[in-house]
């Protein structure tokens, strides 16, 4: 990035366009450099990292001004990334954020997560990225309060960056009359969904089903945890990357005799 030359700033979600917390997040953004957004056309929740292969995609310019250009996209948030990358950008974003979306992506919530897939993108391609969630699924929820964090936490991304190939998974508790404590680096914590299909039928007894299930905390004491950063009034932030190997299980399979 040129001394003296605004940033270039991607922004996208996994809520649509025309989701409220996306706007709350261009109204921080646009204040740190040119912006350029690319959202999905529609909601596109818990697509993860999904890319589209077996359909052509789209993508309209719906806004424009100086510095700041909104387009949507037909596919997924990862899409979304990098139709902006490959096909609407002239240079490589400085730094992508995603979000705010609508709903946590603490704990195993980010890998479901397309908010976090559009942030997991920008890792990959060594680009500084951030997704922001708010626990709260409200279409008008209040990011008040998460947007003056948002300002803090962009700031420290712009001068400092992140470690390459990482990215930041930032959740804020739900407004509530206590303000937010401040914020607390944690590391993600482990839990499961268990999960249930609630089962319905039509007039003609077609059969379909609903996901549904509980989620299960399996370490609700342990204070180095986002869950308990969020319980706690406080905004959690875990650093992510994309390397799923498991260390620590090399040697041991080696041993067992696996390779040939």
């Amino acid at each position: 990035m040129q001394e003296n030359k605004k940033p270039l700033l991607l922004i996208t979600n996994d809520d649509g366009y025309q989701a409220k917390g996306l706007k709350c997040l261009i109204e921080v953004v646009k204040h740190y450099g040119n912006v350029v957004v690319v959202a999905p056309e529609i909601g596109r929740s818990g697509m993860a990292h999904a890319i589209t292969m077996k359909k052509p995609l789209t993508y309209t310019l719906l806004e424009e001004s100086p510095d700041y250009k909104l387009y949507s996209c037909s596919g997924t948030p990862a899409d979304c990334v990098k139709v902006a990358r490959f096909q609407i950008l002239k240079q490589e974003p400085d730094f992508i954020f995603s979000g705010i979306n609508h709903g946590s992506n603490s704990s195993i919530n980010v890998v479901y997560s397309g908010t976090m897939g559009a942030a997991l993108e920008g890792a990959i391609a060594g680009i500084p990225s951030v997704g922001f969630s708010l626990l709260s699924h409200n279409p008008d929820a209040d990011f008040s309060e998460a947007q003056i964090f948002i300002a803090q936490i962009i700031e420290k991304v712009l001068q400092f960056g992140l470690t390459p190939k990482t990215c930041l998974n930032v959740n804020f508790p739900k407004v509530s009359e206590i303000a937010y404590k401040g914020i607390k680096i944690c590391h993600q914590t482990k839990g499961f969904w268990r999960e249930n299909y609630l089962e319905t039928s039509d007039p003609w007894d077609n059969k379909s089903y609903w996901l549904t299930g509980s989620y299960t905390n399996q370490e609700p004491e342990n204070a180095e945890t986002d869950e308990w950063a969020l319980a706690n009034n406080y905004v959690s932030i875990v650093p992510v990357h994309v390397d799923l190997t498991h260390y620590e299980s090399i040697n041991q399979l080696k041993k067992q005799g696996y390779e040939a």
